[in-house]
């Protein structure tokens, strides 16, 4: 592959979902089949009455919302805050963070999320595999990873979390979880552990499918979220999001059917990949992670199928799939994968 062909696939990934770089790169494509993104294919269909929309959000129905999501979690509502969506919740918890009089030395997780870099500005960052993070918490104070990883779907081992917890919090510090792609199987979610110093991060869009309303969830040391309130204000989420995540999180029967959905698709995902001999070396129940030796080719010759997904510049075999969500995209997606193997 050519040095510009490979610096085309490095312009998608930064993030998924960029579909309007897609257009403007393959414009002979007229429909395209979004498998960039980690966000449930099928979203919540919320009941939402325009007044929504036309009021400011009423602080009780704040409340409402944040006690339906911490019974979601299966955690004490004190803890719980809604915010505008979890990558600014990072970026305002770096600030809450690093202005503490004693100097911070964050450790990231590797591979991982850009957004755990980023949330600490111009200041630097160690980072670590998710093996090393009980020795990593020996001489930082504060660490951040994702459980389950993404895009390798590594989850990091409760005990050795809960050793990291127990030293990071004896020096003043913070074990920061990032549980985005945990609804899905959230009987192993760290939200309700009582571990000193946690801090763990929840997504609503991708579990409900609807990232664009931009709603997440800080679990934190009441401290803590009293800060983060300090930072949002009064009215920190939209009222139409208020209203939706105040439905979809009540709606127990939808989340037995949407983890049933995901479980069924991401296996047949697993299963075409495999048929078509593709390594799958990472997979959660919203994406499956293959290495490919010819990454880049894969993805050049998806796209032109009208397929998009996701390449690694840091790691060139790299190629996160998402689940499609008719029969139209499962289809359109077999038929680019026989290609490639003929």
């Amino acid at each position: 592959m050519n040095q510009a062909a490979r610096a085309l696939v490095d312009h998608f990934s930064g993030h998924g979902g960029r579909i309007d770089l897609a257009r403007a790169t393959f414009p002979g494509v007229d429909r395209w089949t979004d498998l960039s993104t980690g966000i449930a294919p099928w979203a919540y269909q919320a009941v939402q009455g325009a007044e929504a929309a036309e009021r400011l959000p009423d602080p009780a129905d704040l409340a409402a919302l944040e006690a339906a999501a911490a019974a979601f979690f299966g955690v004490d509502a004190a803890r719980v805050v809604a915010v505008p969506g979890s990558d600014l919740a990072l970026r305002l918890l770096g600030q809450i963070l690093g202005s503490r009089s004693s100097p911070q030395r964050p450790a990231i997780v590797r591979p991982g999320y850009s957004g755990h870099e980023s949330m600490w500005g111009a200041q630097g960052v160690t980072t670590c595999s998710a093996d090393a993070v009980a020795a990593m918490a020996q001489t930082h104070n504060i660490l951040v990873l994702a459980r389950p990883n993404n895009p390798d779907a590594v989850v990091a081992d409760r005990t050795e979390l809960h050793v990291a917890a127990s030293l990071l919090a004896a020096r003043g510090g913070h074990l920061i979880v990032d549980e985005a792609f945990a609804d899905a199987g959230a009987q192993d979610s760290l939200a309700g552990c009582d571990w000193p110093g946690l801090i763990v991060l929840r997504s609503f869009g991708k579990f409900f499918g609807l990232a664009g309303l931009r709603l997440g969830f800080v679990i934190a040391p009441c401290a803590i979220g009293d800060e983060l309130r300090a930072l949002i204000g009064d009215w920190p989420v939209s009222g139409p999001a208020v209203a939706a995540g105040l439905s979809a999180y009540r709606d127990s029967a939808w989340h037995r059917a949407q983890r049933a959905r995901l479980s069924d698709a991401s296996q047949r995902l697993a299963a075409l990949l495999t048929d078509h001999r593709l390594e799958i070396v990472g997979r959660t129940l919203f994406f499956v992670l293959i290495d490919a030796v010819r990454r880049n080719d894969l993805f050049l010759h998806l796209a032109e199928a009208g397929v998009l997904t996701r390449p690694f510049a840091d790691t060139p075999g790299w190629l996160r799939i998402g689940l499609p969500s008719d029969d139209r995209d499962w289809t359109r997606l077999g038929a680019a994968l026989a290609a490639w193997r003929t």
